[in-house]
């Protein structure tokens, strides 16, 4: 249909400019599990503190640009 609004994915500064961002992420929820011991169970909080670290470092650069 003509009237149908084209979807396109939402422009973030932060991660646009930042095509490894997941490998960032991952690489910084292990390093979590490996300062809390190597503990088990907390592969969902590790990755929530390391996306807020990674991104929130990325917002940064980002305005700062």
């Amino acid at each position: 249909m003509a009237n149908d609004p084209i979807k396109k994915k939402p422009k973030n500064p932060a991660t646009d400019s930042h095509p490894n961002l997941e490998e960032e992420i991952r690489h910084r929820a292990y390093e979590l599990y490996e300062a809390r011991g190597c503990e088990d169970g907390h592969d969902l909080d590790d990755w929530r503190q390391a996306e807020m670290e990674v991104v929130g470092a990325a917002e940064e650069v980002a305005a700062a640009a």
